[in-house]
């Protein structure tokens, strides 16, 4: 499963937020350096999904707020109920 996401990093806390245009809003608390928040949106999806993080592949967006990724080994109803806006 593909899903294009719109990440604002050095935010308070990281959680998923909404949805802005087609994508799905996250916070990121990880600064954009040196990759940092790429790596912490990796991390906090496989941590929601209960799955592995190799399971989460950044596909594109990697220097901008627009990103796109492969979810694998994860049936995509699971996807959307885990990634629902808090």
């Amino acid at each position: 499963m593909t899903i294009t996401l719109h990440i604002i990093p050095r935010a308070s806390s990281t959680a998923v937020v909404g949805i802005h245009g087609n994508a799905l809003k996250l916070r990121i608390q990880a600064p954009p350096v040196d990759g940092k928040a790429n790596k912490s949106l990796t991390t906090f999806i496989a941590g929601i999904l209960h799955c592995p993080v190799r399971n989460i592949t950044l596909l594109g967006g990697a220097g901008c707020r627009e990103k796109t990724v492969r979810i694998r080994g994860v049936d995509a109803e699971i996807v959307k109920q885990a990634l629902r806006p808090t």
